[in-house]
């Protein structure tokens, strides 16, 4: 058995509310989410304003530097994708990332790039989305006015980051990165070394002043501000004077979109998942390949033989035709939200890897992403570098509907883990008609390509006896850090018409919040 690192059992409740949910990794941002709902806003404002609130208290995860997709649906209609996916520089010269010759030192990782550039620094930077996807999902399916769903990011963000014990372990794990660049390094760390909370001592904090100027700009000049104005231009010469080709046209021609989800029955609920670049077509896939088995009445060890093989064939099809990989170190923020009418939101935002490209922007004070991360550094491939390209992912935004109405909302965190955290959380939910505190408070397993299934070491003994014969096992136990599975989060309909919901269990500080 795997080195044991706990001993303890840990549980999270469940919230209960007929009047609206929001749920997201960082309780005091579904509290700003909750408090749009209390004040008449729906589920998407809700969301809006958590999203923006996580810009400040969870900045290494998402924020106005990243990008995603928001999945949205009202009772009696079809569910919508706002994609505010990552597209890559028009400026951007594959030639500028030549190989070594070696292989990441990351698992999973591609061919090493010179001086890991792709993945760090200014020249990993992708066109940021998030600003353009929150601000068209209000103007499409929101009720409150953009400045109202602001402002509580502002003062967030003015009143600086508390680091506790989880703060200074992330800032600790990308410390030698953020050493590099002269803002990160004023920003996150005291002495090149993460603030620390002592005992007896007041929490120090993380100010993100800089960011709280560039949120007040965007409340009173809009979001369009931040692509064609003067926010747009203080980005593009950030980054350009750091060595960067992110510009100002790549800015201005940037377009959130709807577009329609990837739409499938599954045991005669329907599915609503990511669309083409997502993991939306690979959970399609697995579920087709899950619905061919019938299973007793709790997940056992038929289950998770048959989950296994579905998910690696699943992904063996995804990496042959698509190309598609990540890294341990990927970081990305999902939240969820429900409102009184029963309007459902799954939205998934990242910078990709943890604090994404490390590089903070001077002028503004945003945490940018590094989307090119996500591209084959190799010429020739399925997602090869290119310019004004978009690349493959593995967020998994995820509602599934019966009669016409939106009955659960879920999605996490996580890079790879994504997908087979998502499908485990349908499935308990589909499958075994398991609630949703049970759902995530039971063991799951991993499968994501590696050729190794991990199982979390409080599976029943029969279940990881059968899953050694299956396929090569490593009992992987389920910690809040480091990050072994993916984070999920849900929102489910109860039969009596009120919505349950909860929050990643191992995750320290997440939370549902009722409105």
């Amino acid at each position: 058995m795997a080195h044991v690192t706990q001993n303890w059992r840990v549980e999270k409740p469940a919230v209960v509310s007929r009047g609206g949910i929001v749920v997201a990794q960082y309780r005091a941002a579904a509290e700003v989410g909750a408090a749009m709902l209390r004040a008449g806003g729906n589920a998407v404002d809700a969301a809006v304003a958590t999203a923006f609130a996580l810009a400040a208290l969870e900045p290494w995860n998402s924020g106005l530097g990243g990008i995603g997709y928001m999945l949205v649906q009202r009772p009696g209609e079809a569910a919508q994708v706002i994609d505010f996916g990552a597209v890559s520089p028009r400026k951007l010269d594959p030639a500028a990332f030549p190989l070594t010759g070696k292989t990441g030192t990351d698992l999973f990782a591609w061919p090493q790039v010179e001086d890991d550039r792709n993945i760090r620094g200014p020249l990993s930077v992708a066109v940021p989305g998030s600003v353009e996807g929150y601000g068209l999902a209000l103007e499409r399916f929101g009720s409150l006015p953009w400045k109202r769903v602001i402002e509580p990011a502002i003062a967030l963000a003015q009143a600086g980051l508390p680091a506790d014990w989880y703060v200074s372990l992330k800032i600790l794990a990308v410390a030698e990165d953020l050493r590099r660049y002269p803002e990160s390094r004023r920003v996150w760390l005291r002495r090149d070394l993460p603030p620390i909370h002592l005992t007896g001592a007041p929490i120090p904090r993380v100010k993100l002043a800089g960011l709280a100027e560039t949120l007040r700009r965007l409340a009173t000049a809009g979001r369009r501000d931040f692509y064609e104005g003067e926010i747009a231009r203080a980005l593009a010469n950030d980054i350009g004077t750091a060595g960067g080709v992110l510009s100002t046209d790549d800015l201005a021609q940037y377009r959130a979109r709807v577009i329609e989800p990837t739409r499938f029955v599954y045991r005669g609920t329907a599915v609503a998942g990511g669309p083409q670049l997502t993991a939306g077509p690979t959970l399609q896939d697995v579920l087709t390949r899950l619905q061919r088995e019938r299973f007793g009445a709790r997940p056992d060890a038929t289950f998770f033989v048959a989950l296994a093989r579905a998910l690696e064939g699943a992904y063996d099809e995804r990496l042959k035709s698509l190309g598609d990989v990540e890294r341990l170190d990927a970081s990305t923020t999902h939240l969820t939200a429900v409102d009184r009418d029963g309007m459902m939101v799954a939205l998934t935002s990242t910078l990709l890897s943890s604090f994404g490209s490390r590089f903070v922007s001077p002028s503004t004070g945003i945490l940018m992403n590094n989307g090119i991360m996500w591209f084959d550094p190799r010429p020739g491939r399925p997602n090869s570098l290119a310019p004004a390209k978009r690349p493959l992912c593995n967020m998994c935004p995820v509602i599934l509907a019966r009669d016409g109405q939106p009955w659960l909302a879920a999605g996490g965190s996580g890079g790879r883990r994504i997908l087979a955290a998502v499908t485990q959380m349908l499935s308990f939910a589909v499958d075994f008609g398991l609630d949703a505190a049970a759902a995530a408070h039971h063991p799951r397993i991993d499968v994501s390509g590696t050729g190794t299934i991990s199982a979390d070491s409080r599976l029943a003994p029969e279940v990881l006896a059968a899953l050694r014969k299956a396929g090569t096992v490593a009992e992987v136990e389920h910690v809040a850090y480091p990050i072994y599975y993916a984070c999920p989060n849900i929102i489910v309909r109860r039969p009596d018409g009120a919505c349950e919901a909860i929050s990643d269990v191992m995750s320290p500080s997440s939370g549902a919040v009722a409105a």
